[in-house]
């Protein structure tokens, strides 16, 4: 079996995307992308609750996403955008009998439509879409010509996912028959996310920041509007964040995620709520468990848009997915707080949740295979059993060489550090080249449910080891909460411990071991490379060079550096406080080969921070190269142009190729 190169794992890889439950617990869309002639394509298929040869429903070279069956299981509505299609062609809604046939075009949103909900009775969908004028042009909006300058007078007019915020998105309904005109439902100068239908159909809720800058204070809550239009109104609200909408059977109470602490700090969990429609209290019903109701485990074979809830079982009943030990556990929570894991499979890396007739289901990784959906048998009386309804996301994997993970503990300077160590087929306990993977966030954490790079740096015959330090999500907020204001201290000292005991153990090749990381995992292999004499070599993707440019430049880095205890630049001790943490301060003492990956268009880590390290390295006469990767945006690594990722993991592997392996010569 040839070992995988990144041109074969991107080409071959099938990802499954999202999928949506029909209300009778029979049947499931889901959603297939793969690579065609260069670019990404996706399709809807179906397949049955008693699983079966699934059915292929759509077809031609477009993008289908996002499939949300109707309440009453004859149509499925979605997402579709044309590849390759003009800036004045955007995603509309379509909608697609479940009995087969051509789909048919329900909107034609001038700037789009996207999250189609169907109301109860299957005759409403309201979706989101933007609106209003441009926020900031001056002088006339013309599509051939560039306008005469952009006024911004808040700090939120960008994000990573679409660049430039020129319009706000808002909550519209339409009916679900040809010819249709869609209604407005929500307007004002803020965004609108997590639509959700009371069941009655007399209104909406939904999430959005009302603030006057929702990146200096954020602060989102929840809110509600009549499915007619008119005035939205406060639904629930904590002292940070609440989100994720979820409306009981009985349409009397809203569950949702949220913290109840102001200015959210980096290390606050995130609880599941509940309130009263009427008003009163949100009631927290996870307050006695240490581990955030979010999918914290990250693996890019695991890439489902889904989300982890809450989602109502009946009146009384609660299904979310919780960040534990790295995986993604379904847990099914009571209207009073008591908690009870589906599963006890050890493996298993969550994406997203769907309910029909008590029937449960859940996109995700199963010991290191990507994502397929999975029925979870026995939900009544867990644990549940999981029965794999699908095998298209994962079956591409067997033309590959399929790595080893193994789950290791090893003692360091705060407590036990769990570690994932990946190994090539069929090694044993010799030492061998190796490459350290960092995550970002830091608010996060390495999941057994594989990645790309590993697969690739594993078939090549490099030990990968990926530790979850101090500052992981998924292992408390005591673990979570040490790294506050650290960044390059307590999270580089758990690094070091790892490497060292892999070492003891006789693992990891001495002189031949890299680091490498992206987004804050980025950050700390550039720290890394001028603090640490363990790496031989680096690969830094998107990190953070210079904290004080980085909190002006990324599109969050005002409330961000504040909630993560990094400083501000608006005082001398602040702006000490910055430096103190930024890699670019130690450029003096790296000295082993930094290749650094960046894609132009991250908002998050945007390029200027990182071309001041490179800058400073080449006067310095260091080995460093600076790949630029145009249009592409912080996560490019997953969701990038098929083309720039082979590039991207073909420059990986050739780097440490280059040095590891010339090491042993």
């Amino acid at each position: 079996m040839p070992a995988p190169t990144g041109r074969a794992l991107v080409t071959t890889q099938v990802a499954l995307e999202s999928f949506s439950m029909s209300a009778d617990g029979r049947g499931l869309v889901y959603v297939l992308r793969r690579v065609v002639r260069g670019a990404y394509v996706s399709h809807l298929w179906s397949v049955g609750w008693e699983g079966g040869a699934p059915r292929q429903l759509t077809s031609g070279r477009v993008r289908d996403t996002a499939p949300a069956i109707s309440p009453n299981g004859r149509w499925v509505a979605f997402v579709r955008e044309r590849v390759g299609a003009k800036e004045d062609s955007p995603a509309q809604l379509w909608i697609l009998s479940m009995s087969g046939g051509r789909p048919w075009k329900l909107t034609r949103q001038r700037h789009g439509a996207g999250t189609p909900r169907w109301s109860l009775d299957s005759r409403t969908l309201a979706f989101l879409g933007q609106a209003g004028e441009h926020r900031f042009l001056v002088g006339p909006e013309r599509k051939k010509r560039s306008p005469i300058a952009y006024r911004m007078t808040r700090t939120d007019f960008r994000d990573d996912d679409s660049g430039q915020l020129s319009r706000r998105t808002h909550l519209w309904r339409i009916a679900a028959r040809r010819g249709a005109i869609a209604r407005q439902l929500t307007q004002g100068d803020f965004d609108v996310a997590d639509p959700a239908w009371a069941p009655d159909g007399a209104w909406l809720a939904f999430s959005a920041d009302m603030g006057p800058d929702t990146n200096i204070s954020p602060r989102v809550t929840i809110h509600r509007v009549p499915a007619s239009g008119g005035a939205h109104r406060p639904l629930a609200e904590l002292a940070g964040d609440a989100w994720a909408p979820a409306i009981s059977p009985d349409g009397r109470r809203v569950a949702f995620r949220g913290t109840d602490v102001p200015d959210v700090p980096d290390d606050t969990l995130t609880q599941l709520w509940v309130a009263p429609i009427s008003g009163g209290t949100p009631r927290c019903l996870t307050a006695d468990l240490d581990r955030s109701v979010e999918n914290g485990g990250w693996a890019d074979l695991v890439m489902a848009d889904d989300v982890p809830g809450p989602i109502w079982l009946d009146d009384h009943h609660l299904l979310v997915l919780v960040g534990d030990r790295s995986r993604n556990i379904p847990y099914l929570v009571t209207d009073r707080g008591r908690l009870t894991p589906l599963t006890d499979e050890d493996r298993l890396v969550g994406a997203g949740l769907a309910e029909g007739s008590g029937h449960v289901a859940i996109s995700a990784g199963l010991d290191g295979r990507a994502a397929e959906l999975y029925a979870l048998d026995g939900v009544e009386t867990p644990p549940a059993r999981l029965r794999r309804l699908t095998s298209q996301g994962s079956n591409w994997q067997s033309r590959f060489p399929r790595p080893r993970w193994e789950e290791r503990f090893i003692d360091g300077p705060g407590g036990r550090i769990q570690v994932w160590v990946v190994s090539p087929p069929g090694a044993g306990r010799e030492p061998l080249p190796a490459v350290v993977v960092l995550h970002g966030g830091p608010i996060g954490s390495s999941a057994p449910g594989g990645t790309m790079d590993s697969t690739m740096l594993a078939g090549h015959g490099y030990r990968v080891v990926l530790p979850n330090v101090r500052g992981s999500d998924t292992f408390g907020s005591a673990w979570l909460g040490t790294l506050g204001g650290r960044w390059g201290e307590a999270d580089a000292e758990d690094v070091e411990a790892v490497v060292a005991a892999l070492l003891d153990e006789g693992l990891l090749a001495r002189g031949r071991i890299g680091v490498m990381g992206l987004s804050y995992g980025g950050f700390l292999t550039q720290w890394l490379a001028g603090s640490s004499e363990s790496f031989a070599v680096a690969v830094a993707e998107n990190g953070v060079a210079n904290q004080a440019s980085a909190w002006g430049t990324s599109f969050f880095g005002v409330h961000y550096n504040r909630r993560a205890r990094l400083g501000d630049p608006l005082s001398d001790e602040g702006m000490q406080q910055l430096w103190r943490t930024s890699p670019l301060r130690n450029a003096q003492n790296i000295r082993i080969p930094l290749l650094m990956l960046q894609s132009a268009e991250d908002q998050i880590c945007p390029p200027g921070d990182n071309q001041q390290l490179f800058t400073a390295l080449k006067v310095l006469g260091r080995e460093v190269e600076f790949v630029l990767y145009p249009e592409e945006h912080h996560e490019m690594k997953t969701y990038g142009r098929p083309d720039r990722r082979i590039d991207r993991m073909e420059r990986i592997l050739a780097w440490f190729d280059r040095y590891l392996k010339r090491a042993a010569t």
